[in-house]
């Protein structure tokens, strides 16, 4: 099931996303819901981002490769972490698929993006195994951890090189049947192919995050945890275009600026 949230005469509805057909819905998919006769074709449809998190959770560094070209090109010994490590990222970046990037003025030529699979938290779970964490779990989107790599080294909070306004793309919708070992995350920049990487060789699962995270908090209906991205990522200017696509979930894409 692809579940997508809409504008609808100025009120955020979801509906249930069905080939080139939108079947709209009461309610939601974590409280609950009821379909409609009324549809949409989805072309005439403006997305908004699938879910506002409750709260919106953030993988540390996740992939070997990304952690092995990060510390090559910032002349660092390799810091592979020893466990999951959680951050937090700020519902104000969130934007969605379609929407515009926008480059702060100030902001230096580094600024990069990363493909990430994010897990939509779908009920109330604490103390969670590995064996039972994706019972917890209603479907996955996409994000694009959009950063600024000189803000980065200098905030010690990341406030500005990670929640700016708009980095934080997420969309196009929620799906519900994919799979994690069947994904491939595929990278486009202006239509050419920049990385491809298997969306599930991370350094911990989404099974081990999960189990660790919900031991000291319980994680609630519209949470969400984007998973980390691999490799490294060419700096993104002013007219370029980011696709990001999971296969079995979707593709994400928007348009960058840099304000003038």
């Amino acid at each position: 099931m692809r579940w997508i949230r809409f504008d609808n005469n100025g009120t955020p509805t979801y509906g249930i996303l069905e080939g080139d057909t939108v079947k709209v819905v009461t309610g939601d998919p974590f409280d609950g819901y009821e379909e409609t006769s009324e549809t949409r074709a989805f072309g005439d449809v403006k997305l908004l981002v699938p879910v506002v998190p409750k709260v919106f959770y953030a993988a540390g560094l996740n992939y070997v490769d990304h952690i092995m070209e990060y510390a090559a090109k910032t002349g660092r010994e390799p810091n592979i972490p020893p466990e999951a490590d959680v951050g937090y990222r700020a519902n104000n970046a969130l934007i969605a698929h379609g929407e515009t990037i926008v480059i702060p003025k100030d902001a230096t030529e580094r600024v990069e993006y990363e493909a990430e699979i994010v897990v939509v938290i779908g009920k109330k779970a604490k103390d969670l195994t590995e064996a039972n964490a994706l019972d917890c779990v209603l479907g996955y989107t996409i994000g694009n951890d959009m950063s600024e790599r000189s803000w980065q080294k200098s905030d010690r909070t990341l406030w500005r090189a990670k929640n700016t306004d708009t980095f934080k793309p997420m969309g196009p919708w929620i799906e519900t049947d994919a799979k994690l070992e069947d994904m491939e995350t595929i990278v486009r920049l202006n239509g050419e192919e920049t990385i491809r990487f298997k969306t599930n060789k991370m350094l911990f699962s989404v099974q081990t995050f999960l189990a660790r995270m919900s031991k000291y908090m319980e994680l609630q209906p519209g949470d969400v945890v984007w998973m980390g991205t691999e490799g490294s990522s060419p700096q993104v200017k002013h007219g370029d275009v980011i696709d990001i696509e999971i296969t079995g979930v979707g593709t994400l894409s928007n348009p960058v600026v840099r304000a003038s």
